[in-house]
């Protein structure tokens, strides 16, 4: 008994030295990656380029100028079968986690190890899609991703998931020269978000998804 209890106390040590590593480590790597790291309260103030409609005395729409076609809807006026279909897609734990998901993570982590031929998959939230989409830019690398989840576990600090969610919606590009959910509705279907029906925002929510970087 005294021996399996030494042994026990040897591994005990060994875990808490471990996890003792493991936080000194995520605490190096928060202050070395996170310093000069883009204002993300500029989000708050988000302002993006609309499109100037020209109609003609009976209403009849003549013309469309801009150089991104985006109709901006805030959060509350878009449908929350819409809402409802982009989380299923990208990001199903949205409400749940604080900007970094670690299920997903471990998951995908999973799936590349047992299939190491395939391309990666990715287990992105959200949050660190507008993060990348508005503050950072697209190069894949381990510090761009290690940066990317310290500004999005900051940005839940300070954003409300409706204001994440409402930023991510009106941002991305889905085609056709389509940036955010409204115009691609118009788009793709010739209707508002409110008429779109379940087959048609979860085609929406399946379209890829091209950044589309952000200069406040």
């Amino acid at each position: 008994m005294r021996w399996f209890g030494r042994i026990f106390i040897f591994f005990a040590s060994l875990g808490f030295l471990g996890l003792v590593a493991a936080a000194g480590g995520v605490a190096w790597a928060v202050h070395h990656f996170g310093k000069d790291l883009p204002d993300y309260n500029t989000l708050k103030n988000y302002d993006p380029p609309m499109v100037t409609r020209l109609y003609a005395g009976d209403g009849r729409l003549m013309a469309e100028y801009a150089e991104e076609k985006r109709v901006f809807v805030p959060i509350n006026v878009i449908p929350d079968l819409v809402k409802e279909s982009f989380i299923s897609a990208e990001d199903q734990h949205f409400y749940q986690h604080h900007g970094i998901d670690f299920i997903a993570i471990t998951r995908a982590m999973v799936k590349n190890l047992k299939n190491p031929t395939k391309r990666p998959e990715g287990a992105s939230t959200i949050t660190q899609q507008v993060a990348k989409n508005f503050l950072l830019n697209n190069e894949v690398s381990y510090k761009r991703k290690i940066r990317e989840a310290i500004i999005s576990w900051r940005m839940e600090q300070s954003l409300t998931k409706d204001q994440i969610l409402e930023l991510y919606l009106n941002e991305i590009y889905l085609g056709q020269g389509a940036y955010g959910v409204a115009a691609a509705a118009r788009n793709y279907f010739g209707k508002p978000l409110s008429e779109l029906k379940i087959h048609e925002a979860a085609y929406l929510a399946a379209l890829p998804k091209a950044p589309n970087n952000y200069n406040p």
